[in-house]
């Protein structure tokens, strides 16, 4: 499988992180080669949410000792929302879920076009630095939403062995974004289309590496400023921080965990530094797993001891 590199910048950033060192961008790269070393591993069944392409699940039943219902699994991938970085990355985690025990549903969504070369208007013929790259507005969004939506209902169906009662959200990187979004949508501001009246029955979220804050991100540059790519600038940046950014959407009342490498520089720890201490400013606990000498791509790779420490903190919520 080919190594993704989710630091790639397709425009520049104003405020870009400072370059790591050679030892740094090494144990990167070799962490990124082993975790996308694994095969990928076909689902026991796909199914659609949506007519787009990208409107689709993949669902694994749970291996191992048969049980009489398993939690389930929400997985959300990461890629920084760009459309090179589909689910297929992630599946060698989502069948580490599976032969844990977990029923597991790995969402796929719209991201950003290919990365491109910035487009030039046709107007003007002046490079248009504002066209997206990292995920789509508000498509991204609205995938996300019917996913969960409609997700019990399929489940239910196409999983009769997985409890819903004990469903837990899970994501790496732009993934660990989505799902801290998809359980807050209860906090947005009443009218988005995406509220709900009320919290997902969910046991909890473990987000990976997550791009929690999306203001600390896109002032950190991370992932080559996608998020800023995705949200845009100046008065419309706010605004959809305001319904995006999961550190806005505070407190949610749901079991939260986050797990971090202390030497990633994909995204550094500083971005879930500042979701926790905005959750404390907002008077909400959340867990915060630090794991040293660890960078943003073994929590993702079932040969890795993160992977495992990841998994052990979604079986401390599921079960």
């Amino acid at each position: 499988m080919p190594v993704p590199d989710f630091r790639t910048a397709a425009l520049p950033d104003p405020d870009p992180t400072p370059e790591p060192d050679a030892a740094a961008v090494a144990r990167d790269a070799a962490e990124a080669e082993a975790a996308f070393a694994h095969p990928p591993v076909a689902p026991d069944t796909t199914w659609a949410y949506g007519d787009h392409p990208d409107q689709i699940v993949d669902l694994y039943a749970p291996r191992g000792p048969e049980r009489e219902s398993a939690p389930l699994v929400v997985v959300f991938h990461g890629g920084a929302w760009r459309s090179p970085y589909d689910r297929v990355h992630i599946s060698p985690f989502a069948d580490f879920l599976a032969r844990r025990g977990f029923a597991v549903a790995s969402v796929e969504y719209r991201r950003g076009r290919d990365i491109p070369q910035p487009r030039v208007s046709a107007s003007s013929g002046a490079a248009d630095t504002a066209a997206p790259v990292a995920g789509r507005w508000p498509e991204t969004f609205d995938d996300v939403a019917a996913a969960m939506d409609a997700l019990p209902g399929a489940v239910a169906r196409l999983l009769p062995g997985a409890d819903l009662r004990r469903t837990v959200l899970t994501g790496h990187s732009a993934g660990g974004h989505l799902a801290l979004w998809a359980a807050a949508r209860h906090v947005l501001p009443r009218g988005s289309a995406w509220r709900t009246e009320a919290p997902a029955n969910l046991r909890g979220v473990v987000a990976l590496a997550p791009l929690a804050d999306l203001a600390k991100a896109a002032e950190l540059g991370v992932c080559g400023g996608a998020v800023r790519q995705l949200l845009g600038e100046g008065d419309e940046f706010a605004e959809r921080c305001a319904l995006a950014d999961p550190a806005l959407l505070l407190p949610t009342g749901i079991a939260t965990v986050l797990v971090q490498g202390q030497e990633d520089i994909v995204v550094p720890p500083a971005v879930a530094d500042a979701y926790a201490e905005a959750a404390a400013k907002a008077g909400e606990a959340v867990g915060l797993t630090l794991l040293p000498e660890v960078g943003h791509f073994p929590l993702i790779d079932p040969a890795a001891d993160a992977c495992a420490v990841a998994a052990e903190e979604i079986a401390q919520l599921a079960w």
